[in-house]
């Protein structure tokens, strides 16, 4: 059942992504447990994401248990500064870093692990006051300082879509991320934000169109 979703989910990114040799899928496993977490690495899952530091650190303790290697952690979830620590041994991305203070503290902890840690920042594109995320205002702001923390390594931006079912205004938030990566990779970034982590289940065909390099699909998957 798990190879036949990922497998349509890998014909819709080669359908609807302009550049799908650049896709990568982010399966959110935050709502199974380790044991159908195994079933899907086994049926070719690569990456899973995870939105709480503690849960994280138990399913990959899980993985080490069974001896199972190659696998990929992402947190995408909002990271409270507290919890780095309980992750910042084996994550590979970090999507959700929202603020200076959590990116100050990333690079803190990262230093004393001797890691260069990838990071996402995430933007508000929508404005939505119940969404997490910089507004660009702030992110603007805080970029300076952001670029001169030496054990973090800004890769992309991410942002999570507004709940509706119009179309329109999904894809608006989708280009204004691609828009506002094309413009920080000329002015500031150097060509360096490479990634876009944005579209879910019920939107990421949407986001594939617009240049998604990161899907983040859980509910489609684990039914």
């Amino acid at each position: 059942m798990i190879q036949s979703i990922l497998a349509e989910i890998e014909n819709d990114i080669r359908k609807y992504s302009p550049y799908p040799e650049k896709v990568r899928l982010v399966v959110v496993s935050k709502y199974v447990d380790s044991k159908i977490m195994i079933d899907a690495f086994n049926s070719g899952v690569k990456i899973f994401g995870e939105n709480k530091a503690q849960i994280l650190k138990n399913k990959k303790e899980s993985f080490d248990l069974k001896d199972i290697k190659n696998v990929s952690w992402h947190f995408i979830g909002n990271l409270q500064s507290n919890k780095v620590k309980y992750i910042i041994d084996y994550v590979d991305l970090i999507h959700s870093v929202n603020k200076l203070s959590l990116a100050e503290e990333i690079n803190r902890q990262a230093g004393i692990k001797g890691r260069t840690i990838n990071i996402l920042l995430e933007v508000n594109i929508s404005g939505e006051e119940s969404k997490e995320g910089y507004i660009l205002e702030n992110l603007k702001n805080d970029i300076e300082d952001l670029q001169k923390l030496k054990n973090i390594n800004i890769i992309g931006l991410m942002t999570m879509a507004p709940l509706t079912d119009n179309e329109n205004i999904i894809r608006d938030t989708f280009r204004n991320l691609k828009n506002l990566q094309d413009t920080l990779n000329k002015d500031m970034f150097n060509k360096q934000l490479k990634e876009l982590s944005m579209g879910m289940t019920n939107d990421y065909k949407i986001a594939l169109e617009e240049g998604a390099t990161l899907i983040r699909i859980g509910s489609k998957i684990f039914k």
